[in-house]
């Protein structure tokens, strides 16, 4: 079974590189989907954004480079490369670019 896809395995590799920008879009690559957790890397262009939404469990959203404004219960964040954020599970967030930003999401839920 293969858990963790779209990567070479036991190869070292960059995660930023593994998606692109695309002008004007967002862009994803799922890495794991299972029924207690997930890992996606997104490709943010300056300006995009996800609207407000609420996740079936914890995510950590880790920003690989760029700058985002991740906005939690109403309550905007910027988050730098290099740095992450709790997304409660049930609480309403919302993600939008301040520049060309990437970034990995873990979902965890209960099982």
């Amino acid at each position: 079974m293969e858990l963790i896809k779209n990567v070479e395995k036991a190869t070292p590799f960059s995660v930023a590189d593994q998606v692109q920008y695309e002008s004007g879009k967002v862009v994803s690559l799922t890495l794991a989907q299972q029924p207690a957790s997930g890992m996606t890397l997104f490709a943010f262009d300056a300006g995009e954004a996800i609207s407000t939404h609420a996740a079936g469990g914890d995510a950590m959203a880790f920003v690989l480079e760029g700058e985002a404004e991740i906005t939690i219960d109403g309550t905007p964040n910027r988050v730098t490369g290099g740095h992450a954020i709790i997304l409660p599970c049930g609480v309403p967030h919302a993600v939008k670019a301040i520049t060309q930003f990437k970034m990995l999401l873990t979902l965890i839920r209960e099982a």
